[in-house]
């Protein structure tokens, strides 16, 4: 497409999307709808490939109370620019960019001026790349993702993909690869360091690689045991299989920061001994209580802290882009078509995916 568009055209766009809860057989099918035109400071994006992350798993179900149907989930985007409006002055027709988990933010309050755009003190929070706000405000406005082929984006949440990360596995970093190397970069992991990452999925493979590339020395704890070769081929110094009670005890108060991946609700009493003397554990990816009740003395008595994260803010994301081209990291993916992608919701519920799925959005052409 040239950059010739008018801008009161609406741009007509292929999906995937979920009408309702994925329950009951309902599931993800071809949608048809329109965008508005770009504005002078957006970008139309012809999406190449979209990575599959968990949380589209929970969102296109409702597991956290606050989606908005239509759901066109996808918010690991890397795609070309076929339009830029006269503001623009960053990104050109033709340009390979990338776009994560947000779309925009009211740019004014002092989050989105300190440069982390993820905690805008809106009421409504930031823009998501899909299901509209972060916190639905009530008047329906709904954003649709990149299970799509093509999104408009304002210049200022658009990302630079660097030369040397293949562009066809580069997509998770937007979304796993942040979130994983915020907490990492926040709480200051060095070289030295002893880091554990707990649970060696699409977050945790991340996590794990980047740890490593820090200069940390990394330990992988997953409860399979069949994940033990995986996790050294992916850079781990050690394994731990969480369920023996000998290998945890082994490192009871040994690391200086824990970083848990788990998606789900689950116990995190076990991790805390494994904390060393004013060490830190910061839990991502779970929006939801954990199982169990912290035990207070076990946190005080060493002066551990616990602690949460989400994404990262846009400078931050295109920081572990670069972080990632000159390390050499890429996620693991497996490629599908977007007419397979009920298929890999179903794999992902059954934890036989490694690590992330990544669609080759130009399968949504056929059959659609």
């Amino acid at each position: 497409m040239e950059n010739s568009i008018a801008t009161t055209e609406k741009i007509a766009t292929k999906a995937y999307g979920a009408s309702g809860a994925l329950l009951g057989g309902e599931t993800l099918k071809p949608m048809d709808f329109e965008r508005d035109a770009p504005q002078a400071d957006e970008l139309l994006i012809e999406v190449l490939y979209c990575g599959v992350c968990h949380s589209d798993v929970h969102q296109v179900e409702n597991d956290w109370k606050n989606t908005l149907y239509p759901c066109v989930p996808g918010h690991e985007v890397i795609g070309k620019v076929t339009y830029a409006g006269n503001a623009v002055t960053k990104f050109k027709v033709g340009d390979i960019v990338g776009v994560g988990c947000m779309i925009d933010s009211c740019k004014s309050c002092s989050a989105c001026r300190e440069g982390e755009e993820q905690f805008c003190e809106h009421p409504h929070g930031p823009t998501m790349t899909y299901n509209g706000y972060f916190v639905p405000d009530g008047s329906g406005y709904n954003t649709f993702g990149g299970y799509s082929d093509n999104l408009v984006v304002k210049e200022d949440f658009v990302l630079s993909i660097p030369e040397g990360l293949d562009i066809s596995k580069a997509a998770p970093i937007l979304c796993a690869g942040i979130t994983t190397y915020s907490p990492l970069n926040h709480w200051g992991v060095k070289a030295g360091d002893k880091v554990a990452v707990v649970g060696i999925g699409g977050l945790g493979h991340m996590g794990v690689m980047i740890a490593k590339a820090m200069g940390a020395e990394v330990t992988a704890i997953t409860t399979k045991e069949e994940k033990r070769a995986s996790a050294t081929a992916l850079g781990a110094d050690h394994v731990i299989i969480s369920e023996n009670e000998d290998e945890m005890k082994k490192y009871e108060k040994y690391f200086n920061f824990i970083l848990v991946t788990i998606p789900d609700p689950f116990d995190i009493t076990p991790y805390i001994p494994l904390i060393h003397r004013r060490g830190n554990l910061v839990t991502v990816g779970l929006l939801a209580p954990y199982k169990a009740p912290l035990n207070n003395m076990e946190i005080a008595s060493q002066a551990r802290s616990i602690g949460g994260s989400l994404i990262g803010g846009i400078a931050e994301t295109q920081e572990v882009l670069d972080f990632c081209a000159r390390h050499g990291i890429l996620p693991q993916v497996e490629m599908i078509d977007i007419q397979d992608i009920n298929k890999a919701y179903d794999r992902m519920k059954d934890e036989d995916v490694r690590y992330r799925f990544v669609i080759d959005m130009k399968s949504i052409k056929q059959n659609n």
